[in-house]
């Protein structure tokens, strides 16, 4: 590329020996890396399946819409290309030394992460290039918008949704010819950097088994029971689906009621216990409750075939069981988190209609009940997508890649959780930082395929929990019905479990409620230990009883009071009055036995390999 200023910097790639043989390897890398891929993507015709979200029926319809309206294209796209003119227009005039007024809608794009190189503004080429893509993503994003709306809601969601996803990915801060920061380095390392990236490349594609399963951390620099998930205890109880953990106490004396943390099985537990000042869990012992904590085996292809149900009964009655015996308790308060807190709801109403008291009081983390506004996961869970989740979980011996649902999580913030890394890694040859949480993001599970796609068909398609229609252990279940007390959290910002999800599901609950919306999303606004030193988010509380709360939860937080900091605390003084009296500290296994250290083995069990191996 030429300089674009006078005494700007020279972008063009240097031809030499030293780039010519360096770029010749990374081409070698990256044909052994697409192989790899197709040959993990091919269908019967050995073809990729050009359409594995569904989204070509909503495009042909968004496309007759638009063809319906033809004065409305033709406006746009007079506006779009005067626009468009105008930058070309100022490109010219800045590399004439001339400066100019900003286009109308691109006056302020300083904070945008991805632009972040002075060369962006510097730089007359770089600078149209990024206001042009800027220009154009705007236009693509209001069109799809105006359009869209005599869709179907479901088809409008997908839209967008996909159109977002590809207006992340067309940025020019992703190719590397367009990327000055990137050119800058290949011409300083002469190539090495892109050799390096290829290799890593190949590498995130071998341990992702054909996908690419991108490196978001130094996954060296973290191994589970040595500094990472290391709070003292041990496993007290186990079955084929989880090892219960009871935690070494640390207080002269107890609460008497335990408390049984039920996880997601689709992530690791030790997200809430991933250091000293991280846990929750190590947080929870030092206010002196006896802390049990299900640890979810991560299934392995061929094994016992498990539904929804099987987790309420096996997996979440079982611990329960197992704690009260332990303690001698005859009930036990109890937490789920996100599908961990899906499935106490369905406890909590199995129980409502049987009579059983085994549960004094419910929390939950970030978690739904009603999905009728589940928000961008409605999207992978048309008839098509849940057909193809059961093909592929046939294909791999009963259960999902872990690499499935961690691929919707990470597109849904693609720009921080894929094309930075794509930048990072494989572009600029990076090593990605060690980082506690992220190696807990990418140490996820596999998920049992029948129960998998049983979830998102029955709650998040046809929210059946809600509506009155789900029946589990024989009998029918009905969440209105749930009078446990329940303190619940939301976050703010989840993309997961929205906040007015999280809200609409308490709303129908019978039950007394303290709800709570926290700062930030699904992980950071739950793991947000209190440290009076750093005080990163906040939390909304409001006295208004339930019968008296707006519909929407934007309006609950208009008239709740703000308050720096994390909820914890809250939580504690709502719970420590649901535990009953202080006894003598709980020592783990003192009934039931001690059959090994936690965090125990079956977290341990890594599935960034070929499911099977």
């Amino acid at each position: 590329m030429p300089d674009a200023t006078p005494g700007d910097t020279d972008y063009s790639l240097p031809v030499t020996a030293t780039m010519a043989e360096n770029m010749a390897e990374a081409q070698r890398l990256a044909q052994e890396a697409y192989a790899l891929y197709v040959q993990k993507h091919a269908g019967d015709d050995g073809a990729p399946d050009a359409d594995p979200f569904n989204i070509l029926p909503a495009i042909t319809d968004l496309q007759n819409t638009m063809a319906n309206h033809p004065e409305q294209i033709v406006e746009t796209a007079i506006d779009m290309w005067s626009r468009h003119a105008m930058l070309w227009t100022n490109m010219i005039a800045e590399m004439g030394g001339v400066k100019t007024e900003p286009v109308k809608g691109l006056e302020n794009t300083g904070n945008d992460r991805r632009f972040q190189d002075e060369a962006w503004e510097s730089n007359a080429v770089f600078s149209y290039l990024k206001q042009s893509y800027l220009l154009t993503s705007s236009v693509m994003r209001d069109t799809v918008q105006r359009m869209d709306a005599e869709l179907p809601e479901d088809e409008r969601a997908k839209l967008e949704f996909f159109t977002d996803r590809f207006v992340e990915a067309i940025s020019p801060s992703n190719v590397f010819a367009m990327n000055p920061h990137v050119l800058k380095t290949t011409m300083e390392e002469k190539g090495a950097n892109v050799v390096r990236g290829m290799r890593q490349m190949l590498r995130d594609l071998k341990r992702g088994d054909g996908d690419l399963l991108i490196s978001q951390t130094n996954m060296d620099a973290f191994k589970v029971g040595k500094n990472i998930a290391v709070s003292p205890g041990k496993v007290i109880f186990q079955n084929d689906l989880i090892q219960l953990l009871q935690y070494k106490p640390a207080t002269e004396t107890v609460y008497e009621r335990p408390l049984l943390i039920a996880p997601p099985w689709i992530n690791k537990f030790y997200i809430l216990d991933l250091n000293e000042k991280k846990s929750l869990i190590r947080w929870l012992v030092n206010q002196g409750y006896s802390v049990f904590v299900i640890s979810w085996r991560n299934p392995e292809s061929g094994s016992v075939e498990r539904r929804f149900e099987d987790y309420v009964s096996e997996g979440f009655y079982e611990a329960i069981d197992a704690v009260l015996k332990e303690t001698g308790q005859k009930s036990v308060n109890t937490v789920g988190y996100c599908i961990g807190g899906t499935m106490q709801s369905c406890a909590l109403a199995h129980m409502a209609k049987t009579g059983d008291k085994r549960i004094h009081s419910a929390t939950f983390f970030t978690a739904q009940a009603d999905f009728e506004k589940a928000g961008d996961l409605k999207i992978f869970v048309d008839d098509k997508s849940l057909d193809r989740m059961s093909r592929d979980a046939k294909k791999q011996g009963g259960v999902l890649s872990a690499q499935e649902m961690a691929q919707a999580f990470n597109m849904m913030r693609g720009n921080d959780l894929i094309w930075s890394y794509v930048v990072n890694n494989y572009y600029l040859g990076k090593e990605p930082p060690a980082f506690d949480l992220l190696f807990w993001n990418a140490d996820s599970t596999r998920m049992p395929g029948t129960c998998h796609v049983d979830y998102l068909r029955d709650f998040y398609r046809d929210n059946a929990l809600s509506n009155g229609n789900l029946s589990m252990m024989g009998v029918q279940l009905d969440i209105t019905k749930i009078k446990t007390p329940v303190y619940s959290v939301a976050a703010r910002e989840d993309h997961i479990a929205p906040a007015e999800s999280v809200y609409r599901t308490m709303k129908k609950f019978g039950s007394t409620v303290r709800f709570v919306v926290g700062g930030s999303g699904h992980i950071a606004g739950v793991v947000n230990p209190p440290d009076p030193d750093k005080v990163k988010y906040q939390y909304w509380t409001s006295p208004i009883a339930k019968s008296k709360w707006p519909e929407r939860v934007e309006d609950w937080i208009a008239n709740a009071s703000e308050t720096p900091g994390s909820w914890w605390p809250d939580w504690d003084k709502w719970l420590s009055k649901k535990s009953g009296a202080q006894v003598t500290p709980r020592y783990p296994g003192a009934v039931l036995g001690r059959i090994e250290d936690a965090p125990g083995s079956y977290v341990r069990v890594r599935s960034d390999h070929p499911v099977g191996d």
